[in-house]
This record gives C-alpha cells, structure tokens and sequence, in this order.
C-alpha cells in the first residue's frame, strides 16, 4: 500500500507540473501569436520567431491554421523543444510563432528524476521497515508454532514464553496474546495431567496393601467354587493395581532401560509358551536386537494377550527381521484406536474396549525405542506390528 501510494503521488505530481507548465507555455505562445497577427494585419515587422508559413512548423497546425483556427502544439526538432502557435493569414496561410520549451522540458525532466528518487527512497526504507517488522513478527509466530509442536508431541513443559506476555502493563499485541493463551493452555494441561498421574498413582497404592491381605485371605478358604471365583477376582484386581503402577511410571517417564543384545526368535516363543493361549509361531528370518527382555516380554505378551481376549483364533505371531507381528482374526481394531492410538478404559457401545494392555505395551515400546502400529489386515483381522531397533556394529555411532 506505501509503494503504491508513492507511485500514486508521483504521478499526480508529474501530471499536476506537467500540465501547469504546458499551461503556461501555451498561455505566453497564444499572447506572442496575437502580437504577430496584429503586426502583421497592421503591415509592421513581426517579432523573433514569428512569421508566415515559419520552417519547422507541424503540420497539423498548419492544417488547423488553414481551417480558419488557431491551436497550440508541443514540437520536438531544431534547435530543440518548443511551444508552437499558429492561426489563419491571408490566402490560407497560416501565420505562427514559436516558443522555447527547453527550460519546461528540463523541469518536468528534473521533476521526475525527483520524484523517482524519493519514490524509490522511501519505497526502499518502507520494505527495510517492512522486513525488519515482518521478520520480528514471523519468527515469533515459528517460535510459537513450534512449541505448539512440541506441546502436541507430549511436552508440557515446552513455553513459548514470548516477552511481550512477561509484562502485563505493556501493550500486547495479536501474537502475544496467542502464546500467552497458548502457556496458559499448555500449563493447564500439564497440571491436570500431574494431577491425573498422581492419583492413578495414589490409587494404585492404597489398592496394594489391601489386596495382598485379601489375596492372603483368599489363600486360606476351604476349596470350591465360590473360593475359586474370589482367588479369581482378587487376582485379577492385583494385575489391575500393578497396570495403574506401571502405567503412572510410565507417565512420569521413571522407567530405566537395562539394553542387552537378545536372539528375537526364542524370546518370543517363551512369551508364547508362558502365556499358555497356544498362539501359532512364525518366524520367516531370526533377528539379534538390543532390547531390555523383561520390557519386550511385557509387549508381547500384552499383545498375544489382547490378541486372544478380544480376537479371534488362530492368533498368530510371525518374527521377520526386527519386526515381530502380532495378528487374530477377529473384527480387527476400533477407528478410534487406529486414528489415535490406544486410550485408556476406552469402551465402545456392545461393551467392547482394550483396557490397558495396549496402553502399557506402546509406553513400553517407547521406553525400548521400538515402533509399535495398529492396523488392521485387509481380510479381517488386528495386526499389531512392533519393529525394534538392532543393535548397533562396533565402533559405529549414533547419526543424528
């Protein structure tokens, strides 16, 4: 908008100047023509530059002149610039005189040369404002873009901390009130969720002591159906108990990895064998990973596990690689735990839901560095597919 406001201005001007000056030239060429054709009626010397059928006279003026008219023109020739006159004479000639126009051409000459300096000066120093404003404001949008990544991704603690929002009493502009919103959205967030993972925690606890006395108690009833029923229970509250602790360790990113390079094949037909749900065993090509076995034993036989409670057999697990695949054919895997991941006590209308097995395996596979993804086959079926990292050659390091 400056820039073209300048342009704007410079044409008014130009135009404004030009025409005063042509106005004026105009003005002294008609006053000279009238002075000629006066001396001329009256038979005296004509003044300089003016006379009958002058050289160098246009020939539309000529033509005008011999109509009867009189008109004005601006001529480019020799010696240089002018202003013509011409009018009627006896016997169709036309009677004309000729002004300088040099010095008018030289100020509308030097009248734009003005113009486009300063036009192009302040174009110049409002692109230099222009830029040094922009940039400012768009690296502080990157700023906050980026920490809204950061924030997406998991990190609460990521603040855009923007100067502008440190003082309340200065004036604060549109993307200070995004980054500000969007701290006090991401601090929010951070203290629900502490809130959230302390409870589960606390929970989890005060549930441990009575359980295992209860579990103790259960110990001791007379055998039968209804002692077999609540030993049932009871152990089933304390792998719920002992999911919530895992699952707040998680959160609060306490768990430490104990990496050792582990042959994939056999550890996952020991899950398989442990977890006594007779899940068929595949493996196409062994693999040597580094893993920590106590974690990637718990993925997979969360897996095989979830793969029997809410599929259908055969439920296979296949090892390719570092990729071991988990799959049933069942209904396969909800929309919502494919467009977003496991969640946690997530039930759908029928009943239907995924605890916290899935949740805890894919926390794990992140402990382990591992991707775990959720699909489902294209001829029914959840597929669940956890590739590991491989161990790493000697003497080679880590790209960035």
């Amino acid at each position: 908008m400056c820039c073209g406001l300048a342009a704007l201005l410079g044409v008014l001007v130009h135009v404004q100047v030009t025409d005063r000056t042509v106005g004026e030239a105009r003005n002294r060429a008609l006053s000279r023509l009238t002075e000629a054709t006066r001396a001329y009626e009256a038979g005296d010397r004509l003044p300089a530059n003016a006379g009958v059928e002058l050289p160098g006279l246009p020939t539309r003026l000529r033509r005008l002149a011999a109509h009867g008219q009189r008109g004005t023109m601006v001529g480019t020739g020799d010696p240089g610039p002018a202003m013509w006159a011409a009018g009627p004479a006896d016997g169709g000639r036309a009677i004309a005189v000729r002004v300088d126009y040099a010095s008018g051409t030289r100020i509308i000459a030097a009248l734009d040369r003005a113009i486009l300096l300063s036009s192009a000066l302040a174009i110049g120093v409002t692109l230099l404002i222009g830029v040094f404003g922009v940039t400012r404001v768009t690296r502080r949008l990157r700023a906050t873009a980026q920490v809204a990544r950061r924030i997406s991704s998991g990190d609460l603690d990521a603040r855009v901390d923007d100067r502008h929002t440190r003082d309340p009493r200065r004036p604060q502009d549109e993307v200070a009130a995004v980054a500000g919103a969007l701290d006090t959205m991401a601090a929010t967030l951070q203290g629900k969720l502490l809130s959230e993972q302390r409870f589960t925690a606390d929970v989890a606890h005060e549930l441990r002591t009575p359980l295992t006395g209860l579990h103790a108690a259960a110990e001791l009833l007379p055998p039968g159906r209804p002692t077999e029923l609540v030993r049932d229970r009871v152990a089933a509250l304390r792998t719920l108990t002992e999911d919530l602790l895992e699952i707040s360790r998680l959160d609060t990113k306490r768990e430490r990895l104990e990496p050792a390079t582990e042959q994939l094949a056999p550890l996952a037909a020991r899950v398989v064998r442990a977890s006594g749900t007779g899940t068929l065993v595949r493996v196409v090509r062994d693999a040597r990973v580094e893993t920590d076995r106590r974690r990637l034993e718990r993925v997979l036989g969360n897996l095989v596990a979830n793969a029997h409670r809410h599929g259908r057999a055969p439920v296979e697990l296949t090892v390719d690689g570092a990729r071991v695949t988990v799959r049933d054919h069942g209904d396969g895997y909800p929309e919502y735990l494919l467009a977003h991941g496991p969640q946690r006590f997530r039930t759908e209308s029928g009943g239907k839901g995924h605890g916290l097995g899935l949740t805890i395996a894919l926390g794990q596979a992140e402990v382990l560095g591992a991707r775990l993804e959720f699909t489902n086959a294209p001829d029914g079926g959840a597929v669940a597919a956890l590739t590991l990292p491989r161990p790493q050659a000697p003497g080679s390091t880590a790209s960035g």
